[in-house]
């Protein structure tokens, strides 16, 4: 136990955040540079060392919290960048994206404030790669087996990173000009700088995996045709399907998908724009989706100066405490959740639902129509007499995704089956109906957290070394049926 005492004589310390009249105009982290070190070691000796840590039950990676709390308590940073690897491959992306369910489980989560465990992982992996901790680590010998990985996302690269150090010859297949998945292009630059996915990519490129991008299998290649070039194939393609809002005028121009949007606002970061196509600028914004991805939209159309910014959510307003008997810990409650984003302005509509949008004579939308509505037997209705409209010239929806793409063939030309959820089929070693074909991450297990996203291609690469040698030695945190922690 690092400090017996720790979580008596020291209350919980986030990170300081830069003020928001001076981060509003930058699209660089939220966070001041270098404020958590200084904080860092007391927060990790809040950490109680339980005899049962609820907090490895709340991670499915399995991170071995208590363990390199006590290191980073003591200033060892060298142990627990060893510690914190042994289970994540990619602490700097859970540390800055992950809403820290691992938090909700802490044992001390019960009567006081959590450890900042996502605070410590991000501060240890920081101080990591600034003292050269973190080195390639390319296999002894190879194995003659040749892998492909579809998607370059959390899962995907979890994965080509687990079987390139067992020894296979990988080569990760992405659609978009740049490595990442939804890393690089559905997380803003505001809340994870993109310099991070640059240097791991780098790390893994000298440990021997290849990237191949602008190429979509299914279209640019066929995915029989890829299954027969290499020895096994591993789908990590995400859910990308997108909820759509079906009401009328949803054809108007203006209206648009988070990740038809976000996207072009990261590019304009790489330098490929020098403005946004789909900018925010001057205009009243609606985001529909109380979630983390609409979060991000409102982030977004603040920098881009947004007249106004409204977000919209269909369900009731969360508590601001957790409620023991519906949620009791250690399970990840659903509490009203204030973000840098929301820290920043803008005004959030709980129970509310969208009717229809209104144009102008160009087909521009300008209006979008909604009414309050309360759940009556788990179903939304509307509410007589609550009806109004909010001036709206950029709407963009995110309601979330449904599933893997349909479109691009890729299930189709594999002969894939799918679950009763329109996600891709598996078997306990994470396997398809087709030999050799395996499946992590959302394309399996539908929209998820990127912690999931890592446990499950760390797991599949296990099922794909055991295909390909007959045994395998690579750790497998989660099974494909299992899920978070719930009542």
């Amino acid at each position: 136990m690092a400090d017996p005492k720790g979580f008596l004589n020291h209350g919980r310390e986030v990170a300081t955040s830069r003020p928001v009249e001076e981060r509003v105009k930058d699209w660089n982290e939220v966070y001041v540079p270098g404020s958590l070190l200084p904080i860092i070691s007391k927060q990790a000796g809040r950490c109680m060392d339980c005899g049962i840590p609820f907090c490895h039950n709340g991670c499915p990676l399995g991170n071995l919290i208590p363990e390199w709390n006590d290191y980073a308590y003591r200033e060892d940073w060298a142990a627990a960048s060893e510690r914190l690897h042994a289970t994540n491959n990619f602490p700097e992306f859970t540390g800055r994206l992950c809403p820290a369910p691992c938090e909700s489980a802490c044992v001390l989560g019960i009567n006081q404030p959590a450890v900042t465990i996502k605070n410590v992982e991000v501060a240890i992996i920081d101080k990591a790669w600034e003292t050269g901790d973190v080195a390639p680590q390319a296999p002894e010998r190879l194995s003659g087996k040749t892998v492909a990985v579809i998607g370059s996302g959390p899962a995907g690269l979890a994965a080509a990173q687990q079987l390139t150090r067992a020894g296979h010859t990988v080569a990760v297949y992405e659609r978009a000009d740049r490595v990442g998945g939804l890393l690089r292009y559905g997380i803003p630059e505001f809340k994870m700088e993109k310099r991070h996915i640059n240097r791991r990519i780098e790390q893994m490129r000298a440990e021997g995996t290849r990237f191949r991008t602008g190429i979509e299998i299914g279209r640019d290649l066929k995915a029989t045709d890829l299954r027969k070039r290499y020895d096994a194939v591993v789908i990590a393609a995400g859910a990308t399907t997108a909820r759509d809002l079906p009401v009328p005028g949803r054809e108007l121009t203006g209206i648009h998908q988070a990740m038809e949007y976000l996207p072009l606002a990261n590019k304009v970061q790489e330098g490929d724009y020098v403005t946004a196509p789909i900018s925010a600028e001057g205009k009243h914004v609606v985001v529909i989706g109380g979630g983390d991805t609409g979060a991000d939209c409102v982030g977004t159309a603040h920098r881009q100066g947004a007249a106004s910014v409204t977000q919209l959510e269909i369900m009731p307003r969360p508590g601001d405490e957790r409620n023991t008997a519906v949620q009791p810990w250690p399970t990840f409650p659903m509490l009203y959740k204030v973000t840098s984003a929301h820290e920043e302005g803008g005004e959030r509509v709980y129970s509310v639902s969208t009717t229809h949008f209104e144009g102008d004579e160009e087909g521009n939308v300008q209006w979008l129509h909604l009414t309050e509505v309360e759940f009556v037997d788990g179903r939304p209705t509307p509410q007589p007499g609550s009806e109004r409209k909010i001036p709206a010239q950029l709407v963009t929806l995110a309601m979330g995704f449904t599933g893997p793409d349909r479109e691009n063939g890729l299930v189709d030309q594999f002969g894939l089956d799918l679950d009763e959820r329109g996600n891709v089929a598996r078997d306990a070693d994470f396997q398809t109906n087709v030999p050799g074909v395996f499946v992590a991450g959302d394309a399996g297990r539908g929209q998820s957290l990127i912690v999931w996203a890592i446990a499950e291609g760390r797991s599949a690469a296990r099922g794909v070394d055991r295909f390909l040698t007959g045994a395998s030695d690579l750790p497998a945190p989660i099974r494909p049926t299992d899920r978070s922690l719930t009542v």
